[in-house]
């Protein structure tokens, strides 16, 4: 760590020398020390502080008057131990009876599972306001790139949406898998560049421009070359993976990749080079879109309908070509699904997506998340305007 992070400087000096035992002093230093560091925690307890808020009766009209508790002291815990139970519970996705037992056996607070749920609800009013901001900016974005799993609620079916923008990263929890969701985000129509998969939903909403993934697309036909029964199937998924290699080797040129061959590409040359692929992927979508092979024929009717929706990202800036930030963006919320079995009410959804929302954009810009949360639920306490998580007014 670097040195204005150090605690206690201990300075180990040698008295004597190792080899002929003679007597060593200040004048004989040669060199910097080495420097060693041990981090170790403190003693772990809570911090409890007792406020008494007394009581005096006034001698002109006898009306008994009690001192008032400060806002930010309302309920039983502070600030910074609320925050910490969200924390653990959202980021580092711990169930709450482990968090319950965490907060008993290592600082010593008894504290049911009641009080976990209280703190975690308390967490996800305190970020409604910046979450809503984030939300309302969204129809603004020039790139979006969005994603969708299953979720439950009391055994209900939903749908766990996540849409990624270039600085923020935003969930929420629908009833519906449809383009109701998207339309209710985004407006009637999405004036940015929307990349997703092929699911119908995206097909039916109406964005300027879309990014269709690849990765998805790649997946597709190495199932359908498994699958393939005929030579003239396989041939098509053979030709298909080539130029989609030969595709994306142009694009690690132009990213910059240090692993890819050749000189890097300016965005006139990725265009250039690319063109005759694109052709020949019209061209070979033409020829297979009527196929026998099912799957060989829905994937030449995807390329040779929806074409120019798979390199959008060629001509166009802060575009990628896969789905895989959205697909990462839903890990997370997969792999905290998984641990607390969904949610019981919509109050919970709305926390789910509300803490997941904050905690990821703080991560994406590498601001404390525990230090927000903590200020969060202070300023929520207090009444003032939480700090926002947008760019323009960024504050770590």
């Amino acid at each position: 760590m670097p040195a204005e992070r150090v605690n206690v400087i201990v300075d180990l000096v040698p008295d004597a020398c190792r080899q002929c035992a003679h007597r060593l002093h200040a004048r004989d230093d040669v060199g910097d020390p080495r420097r060693h560091q041990v981090t170790e925690l403190p003693p772990i307890e809570a911090y409890v502080t007792e406020y008494r808020c007394h009581r005096r009766q006034c001698p002109a009209c006898g009306t008994t008057t009690q001192a008032p508790l400060p806002h930010e002291l309302a309920g039983q815990f502070g600030p910074q131990l609320t925050a910490l139970i969200a924390y653990l519970t959202v980021v580092c996705r711990l169930p709450r009876l482990v968090v319950q037992r965490l907060l008993e056996g290592a600082l010593q607070i008894p504290m049911s599972l009641g009080s976990t749920q209280h703190a975690w609800e308390e967490a996800s009013a305190a970020v409604a306001a910046p979450y809503q901001e984030l939300q309302h900016a969204l129809p603004q974005q020039r790139v979006l790139n969005g994603d969708e799993t299953g979720h439950r609620t009391n055994g209900a079916k939903r749908w766990l949406w996540t849409l990624v923008a270039p600085t923020f990263i935003f969930y929420t929890i629908a009833t519906s898998r449809g383009a109701d969701v998207l339309r209710g985000l985004l407006g009637a129509t999405f004036a940015g560049i929307l990349g997703s998969d092929r699911l119908p939903t995206y097909l039916t909403y109406a964005a300027g421009l879309r990014q269709f993934c690849w990765s998805h697309f790649r997946r597709n036909l190495l199932s359908a070359q498994d699958l393939a029964t005929t030579a003239s199937a396989q041939r098509f998924c053979r030709e298909a993976l080539t130029l989609q290699r030969q595709l994306f080797r142009l694009w690690y040129r132009f990213r910059g990749d240090p692993h890819a061959r050749g000189a890097p590409l300016t965005r006139a040359q990725l265009i250039a080079k690319v063109l005759p692929i694109e052709k020949q992927f019209f061209a070979l979508a033409e020829r297979y879109v009527n196929a026998a092979d099912d799957d060989v024929s829905n994937l030449a009717r995807a390329l040779f309908v929806h074409h120019p929706h798979f390199f959008t990202f060629v001509h166009e800036e802060g575009v990628e070509p896969t789905n895989n930030v959205a697909e990462r963006a839903l890990r997370t919320a997969v792999q905290w699904r998984k641990i607390m079995f969904g949610n019981r009410s919509t109050t919970g959804e709305l926390a789910v997506a509300r803490l997941l929302t904050v905690t990821r954009t703080c991560q994406v810009h590498q601001i404390h998340v525990l230090a927000y949360l903590t200020a969060a639920i202070r300023c929520h306490r207090r009444r003032p305007v939480v700090a926002s998580l947008l760019p323009k007014r960024l504050t770590p």
